[in-house]
C-alpha cells in the first residue's frame, strides 16, 4: 500500500529526485487542469448549480481527509437543531458499499444501515445526531431532495461538499488545518490538494481546526483572506469522556491521569489522536496506526490483543470512528475503549454560532 502522507510530506528518499515524484508531479498537473476546467464551467453557469427549496449549507476543505469535518458536522447540526431547524446530514458516504441513489443512514430514531453500507463518517454522525436523519448518496440533488420530502428538512448540511458543485450552496465553511492548511502545496497526486488554494475565495467562512495557541495564518491563506474579507474562526477538538466497556455512564473526566494504555485507529490524522490521549495525563506503551478508514480483519484484531496483552496496559482505546467499523465484530468491540472528542470553536466577535444564524436568516427572510 502507498504511504501517500509520506510522499506529501517529501520524506527520506522522496526529497531527492525520483521517476515517482516525476510521474506525481505531471499527474499532478493533468489534475489541475480537469479541476480548473470544471471550476470555470459552473463559474461562468455553463454547468449550472441546482437550487434546493431549503437553505444548503457544505462543511468541506481544500486537501483531502483529516481537516476534522465529521466533528464539525456534529457541531453545527446540534447547534442548528437546538435553534429550532429541521436539519438533515446528506453525504457522499465514502467507503460504503450501498448502490443505491439514495440510502437512508438514519431516520432520525434509528440507524439503518451499518458502517459497511454507510461509510463509518456518516454512522458516526448518525449515532452522534439523534432525531437527525442521514442520508447518503452520490447526486446530492437527489438526497437533498429525500431530505425535503421525506422528513420535512428546512436546512440541509452537506458533508464533504466543497468541490461538489451540483447543489446551490448558501453557506460554504472551508476547514483547514491550521499547522499545514495547504499540505506541500501540490495537488493529488503529488500532494493533498484537491483543487489549488485560489478556491479558497468560494468560501463564505474559514475554521482553522487544531489551532491550539496558533494564530498566524499561512501566508497564501492570509493573502486570499485580505483581499476577500473572508471570516476566519479557530477551533480544537477537545477529550469529551471516554467509553469503557460494562460501563453505562461516562466515567470522570481524569480518568487516563497516569495510567498505561495501548492505542489503535486508522484515521487520516492518526497523530492527533495519540496527542489527545498525552494530553489526559496517560502513558501510551503502544499505538498502532492504519490506513484511514481501515477495514480490520480478523488478524488483526488477534494482533491488537497480543499488544495489549504484552505491555499489561490499563486501557485499551481506539478512536469513535474506528468503532463503527469494528461493529463488524462485536466480540472485540466489547474488551475496547472508545475516545470520544468534540470540536471547540473559540470565541470570537463575531461569534461562528452568530455568524450561521444571520445568514440563514438573511437566506430566509426572517
Amino acid at each position: 500500500m502507498i504511504d501517500w502522507q509520506r510522499i506529501w510530506n517529501d520524506e527520506d528518499s522522496i526529497r531527492r529526485f525520483s521517476p515517482t515524484r516525476v510521474l506525481l508531479y505531471l499527474s499532478s498537473l493533468l489534475y489541475r487542469l480537469i479541476v480548473d476546467l470544471r471550476n470555470r464551467l459552473y463559474d461562468r453557469q455553463i454547468l449550472k448549480s441546482v437550487r434546493l427549496s431549503c437553505p444548503v449549507i457544505s462543511v468541506g476543505n481544500i486537501t483531502v481527509g483529516g481537516t476534522g469535518k465529521t466533528p464539525c458536522v456534529i457541531r453545527l447540526t446540534r447547534m442548528l437543531q437546538q435553534s429550532g431547524f429541521r436539519c438533515a446530514v446528506i453525504s457522499r458516504g465514502y467507503g460504503g458499499k450501498n448502490p443505491q441513489a439514495v440510502n437512508i443512514v438514519s431516520d432520525g430514531n434509528n440507524a439503518l444501515l451499518g458502517a459497511e453500507s454507510a461509510g463509518d463518517e456518516p454512522l458516526l454522525i448518525a449515532r452522534s445526531l439523534p432525531g437527525i436523519p442521514v442520508i447518503t448518496g452520490a447526486k446530492r440533488m437527489l438526497t437533498g431532495q429525500a431530505a425535503i420530502e421525506r422528513f420535512g428538512s428546512n436546512v440541509l448540511i452537506c458533508d464533504d461538499a466543497f468541490q461538489h458543485r451540483q447543489i446551490l450552496r448558501d453557506i460554504n465553511i472551508v476547514l483547514l488545518d491550521a499547522e499545514r492548511p495547504l499540505g506541500n502545496g501540490y495537488l493529488l497526486p503529488r500532494g493533498p490538494l484537491r483543487e489549488p488554494k485560489e478556491g479558497l475565495k468560494r468560501a463564505d467562512c474559514i475554521i482553522l481546526t487544531r489551532a491550539g495557541g496558533t494564530e498566524s495564518l499561512h501566508p497564501d491563506v492570509a493573502a486570499i483572506i485580505d483581499r476577500t474579507g473572508i471570516p476566519v474562526f479557530r477551533s480544537d477538538h477537545q477529550f469529551r469522556e471516554l467509553m469503557v466497556p460494562g460501563k453505562n455512564h461516562p466515567p470522570e473526566h481524569n480518568i487516563l491521569q497516569g495510567k498505561k494504555v495501548c492505542a489503535f485507529c486508522g484515521i487520516a490524522r492518526p497523530a492527533s489522536f495519540k496527542k489527545l490521549l498525552i494530553e489526559a495525563g496517560s502513558e501510551v506503551m503502544s499505538f498502532m496506526e492504519f490506513p484511514d478508514h481501515y477495514a480490520y480483519d480478523e488478524r488483526d484484531l488477534e494482533d491488537l490483543k497480543k499488544y495489549f496483552l504484552k505491555f499489561h496496559a490499563d486501557y485499551w482505546i481506539t478512536t469513535e470512528k474506528d468503532a463503527m467499523r469494528l461493529e463488524a465484530h462485536p466480540e472485540f468491540l466489547k474488551t475496547v475503549c472508545i475516545l470520544r472528542v468534540e470540536m471547540e470553536i473559540k470565541p470570537s466577535v463575531p461569534s461562528f454560532e452568530d455568524f450561521i444564524l444571520k445568514r440563514l436568516n438573511a437566506v430566509t427572510g426572517q
